[in-house]
């Protein structure tokens, strides 16, 4: 199950919540005090401190508006996709779209992915185009010109090609394309995200230095800010691909301890005499057609006296597989997990079959050890 984001639903679109979280009050304060001097060169003396902050928190107000039909154009090209949309999330650093769907093609990333700055450019064209329209001075052009560069600025700056940006998506779906490895995709959108994030903190220092200038500071600390949140998104990304590659490596067949088969029928002693010539190896009880019924615990076995071993029942010592929670030898990778998780039934060992044959056992432990590994 997907976890959700904490926060307010506030509407559903595209068959998902529209949450508004924390974090997003805390951004629209900062944003509304960072703007508010911008608004005051425009206007002072003509406009109070009241009317500042007031236009500020609409300039806020129309760049989360932005921001949110970034997301909702995510969201409804995923869900044209064949994506379920899980949530649409108003966050302190603008929002994001979370969905999920059955393994996911290359031409999908970049689609989902390349609509949101799109969207945001578009409204950077409208903007400016309204802008042209309306009078000099005026609280509506200011509001308009913001729009404008700022959606033109959102729109570019989630086009560089590193994770976890929008472009990053593109540059992974594209590498995933040619070589037919969506973890070697994700690794190299990562590396070149926590590039991008070492040239946004250096475009800050060394662009006014260039220029002849002084670094601002409230630039440094953004850049810094944006810097470190890039870098984390890419650091995840980069371990999300590294554990993705694992996880292929992962196969029923590798993993699983083999068994020696016996019938329902036997006795206690004749698994021991069964189990003799193969060190190592699980005894597996099959039924009369085959089918799995469990596998014999080694600790309730010694615990049956050996002048009762031979009038024993194999049943007495076994441990119940689950019914339907055999896998098969073929399965690897994310089946193999998915397989586990939903089909397991919380067993701790489940019968693995090749051609409809118990052949051994898989331990689910020993999945998890080699998944850390």
């Amino acid at each position: 199950m997907t976890s959700r984001s904490r926060g307010w639903v506030v509407g559903r679109i595209a068959g998902a919540p529209v949450l508004v979280t924390p974090s997003w009050f805390f951004g629209a304060l900062v944003l509304t005090l960072v703007f508010a001097p911008t608004v005051r060169s425009w206007f002072a003396p003509r406009m109070t401190t009241t009317g500042v902050l007031v236009v500020a928190f609409a300039f806020v107000l129309l760049l989360f508006a932005s921001v949110f039909l970034h997301e909702v154009a995510h969201a409804l090209v995923a869900r044209s996709r064949g994506h379920r949309v899980t949530e649409l999330a108003l966050t302190l650093w603008g929002g994001h779209t979370a969905y999920t769907g059955p393994g996911g093609r290359p031409l999908d990333g970049v689609l989902v992915a390349v609509v949101g700055p799109l969207t945001n450019l578009a409204l950077a064209g409208a903007f400016w185009v309204a802008f042209q329209l309306q009078p000099i001075g005026t609280v509506p052009s200011m509001l308009l010109f913001a729009g404008a560069v700022s959606n033109a600025f959102v729109g570019f700056f989630n086009l560089l090609p590193g994770l976890p940006l929008d472009g990053g998506q593109i540059l992974e779906s594209i590498v995933w394309g040619a070589t037919g490895s969506r973890s070697k995709g994700t690794l190299a959108a990562g590396w070149v995200g926590r590039v991008v994030a070492i040239g946004v903190l250096a475009w800050a220092l060394l662009w006014p230095l260039l220029d002849g200038g002084t670094p601002s500071w409230v630039t440094v600390v953004w850049a810094a800010l944006i810097g470190a949140f890039l870098w984390s998104g890419a650091g995840d990304a980069i371990k999300g691909a590294q554990t993705r590659a694992r996880v292929a490596t992962l196969s029923a067949r590798g993993l699983a301890v083999p068994a020696v088969v016996v019938p329902v029928a036997t006795t206690v002693a004749g698994v021991s005499v069964a189990a003799a010539g193969s060190p190592g190896a699980v005894v597996a009880v099959v039924g009369p057609s085959g089918e799995p019924v469990g596998w014999v615990d080694p600790a309730a076995v010694a615990n049956v006296p050996a002048a009762r071993a031979d009038a024993t029942p194999v049943e007495s010592v076994v441990v119940p597989f689950p019914p339907g929670s055999a896998v098969t030898s073929d399965l690897e990778g994310d089946a193999l997990l998915d397989r586990l998780a939903h089909g397991s039934s919380g067993a701790r060992v489940v019968p693995v079959l090749e051609a409809g044959r118990v052949t051994g056992v898989l331990d689910v432990a020993r999945v998890a050890a080699a998944l850390r590994r």
